[in-house]
């Protein structure tokens, strides 16, 4: 039988065996993506690390949205981010110790926490060599197979004591910075055809700011671009347990393999378009916005526009109007609304402010069109918001950086809140390997004789 014939007899099968009828779920009280029917999370752990808040729940079930609250080890993320940026210093460092100790660090506790991460950020040279070998086009699998290759130069890599873990962590906090840029130059070398800058990272600079130097070059980027990057970065680093990449990380760490192996199981998830790919789908319809609406503040092409992308008649016809939403957020991302203060500086400073006013106005349009949208197409609209990913796309492209590290920066902060619910899965009192069920609704069949089929 020719391969390609296989291939689609198998791909009709499984058409005919896959699917499974809507109202059995109902029928059967299953909790389809871990979702209650009124689109909250269904409740499978407790944490100290990080909390999510956009609503709350009435006496009588129903849900009540507020404004949104993030928070880390009980602390308000905005009175965080406030209190480093009146400062004026980077606050990533600050955050990654706040996050994986429970507390916040004193200065001489920062200070040297600083100074580890600064000099665990070069690569060893077998692991530079190899990234620089790779051919792959998406830095995300190659970041995956750069930290389960970490596994091979770890002289105790299957230790799960907490401090084998922290030192773990810590290990890889100050890793991914470093591994994204390299496979970033290889993939401009090679892709593109140019000059490939493998650059040291400095020892006495914030993470964010090695970043920007290992991607740009010496004297290539400006202050602003490095507090709003440490402020990207912050604002990614935790966003609860019940996150599909953070869920990933526990599910395969109850298990008590080794860290690289949990921590690829994150970068897989967080790879998928549905999770931490939507600023760049966010990025790729703004600018197909900007070329098909020829008046820019004319609201009323704005909104006809955006019910063509809902209609699914415009952009990829998905029916997707992108950075508007979110699973829990219903009010307001306090995360979208501590990167815009700051995106509005920098559209300033590159002189891009009528193409920020363009996003505010589509900001404002979308969440009102999509309300209306669906409120005719549904017995209820579920509030809904801008979240993060609305504004780190702009601001990503503003500051100059490629497309292709949009997904490896979202884990290269969120590999501090990974590393924390790791250590907190492994540390439970009563952990217990996650395992939750599923139902076989497939009738049984009896074995046919080869001969008679």
């Amino acid at each position: 039988m020719e391969d390609k014939y296989l291939i689609y007899k198998l791909s009709e099968s499984i058409k005919k065996t896959t699917d499974i009828n809507k109202e059995l779920f109902a029928q059967m009280n299953v909790k389809r993506g871990l979702r209650n029917e009124d689109g909250s999370g269904v409740l499978v752990g407790l944490t100290r690390i990080g909390d999510v808040v956009g609503y709350e729940k009435q006496p009588d079930g129903t849900l009540k949205p507020i404004p949104g609250k993030l928070y880390y080890r009980g602390m308000d993320v905005e009175d965080l981010v406030h209190g480093v940026q009146r400062e004026n210093r980077p606050g990533f460092e600050e955050t990654a110790y706040l996050i994986l100790s429970g507390v916040l660090p004193n200065k001489s506790e920062l200070e040297t926490f600083r100074e580890i991460i600064m000099k665990t950020m070069p690569l060893e040279h077998k692991a530079t060599m190899n990234i620089l070998s790779l051919q792959g086009k998406n830095i995300m699998n190659i970041l995956a197979r750069s930290v389960l290759e970490l596994y091979t130069y770890d002289e105790n890599p299957d230790d799960i004591s907490p401090d084998n873990l922290i030192r773990q962590s810590i290990n890889l906090i100050a890793k991914f910075p470093t591994i994204i840029a390299y496979a970033y130059q290889v993939l401009r070398h090679n892709q593109l055809a140019r000059s490939l800058h493998i650059r040291h990272p400095y020892e006495d600079r914030s993470v964010a700011e090695n970043f920007l130097f290992m991607m740009k070059g010496k004297d290539a980027y400006t202050d602003l671009e490095v507090k709003i990057l440490d402020l990207a970065l912050i604002l990614h680093a935790e966003h609860g347990g019940g996150n599909n990449s953070t869920f990933s990380v526990r599910v395969v760490s109850s298990t008590e393999t080794d860290t690289y192996s949990a921590i690829a199981a994150g970068i897989g998830s967080l790879k998928g378009p549905l999770h931490g790919g939507a600023n760049i789908k966010v990025k790729g319809m703004l600018d197909d916005m900007k070329k098909n609406i020829s008046d820019w503040k004319d609201t009323d092409e704005i909104d006809a526009y955006l019910l063509k992308i809902l209609n699914k008649e415009a952009y990829d016809r998905n029916g997707l109007i992108y950075g508007i939403g979110h699973a829990v957020y219903t009010i307001s991302d306090p995360r979208a609304q501590l990167l815009k203060e700051m995106a509005e500086q920098l559209a300033k400073e590159k002189h891009r402010e009528e193409e920020f006013e363009f996003m505010k106005r589509i900001e404002e349009r979308a969440v009102k069109i999509f309300m209306d949208y669906k409120g005719s197409h549904a017995k209820s609209a579920k509030q809904v918001c801008v979240n993060v990913d609305f504004y780190s796309g702009f601001v990503y492209d503003a500051i100059g950086l490629p497309s292709e590290v949009f997904t490896p920066l979202f884990a290269m902060a969120r590999i501090v809140g990974w590393s924390a619910h790791r250590i907190e899965e492994l540390n439970f009192s009563s952990k217990r390997i996650i395992r939750p069920a599923y139902k076989n609704v497939l009738e049984t069949q009896p074995y046919v004789p080869i001969h008679e089929r």
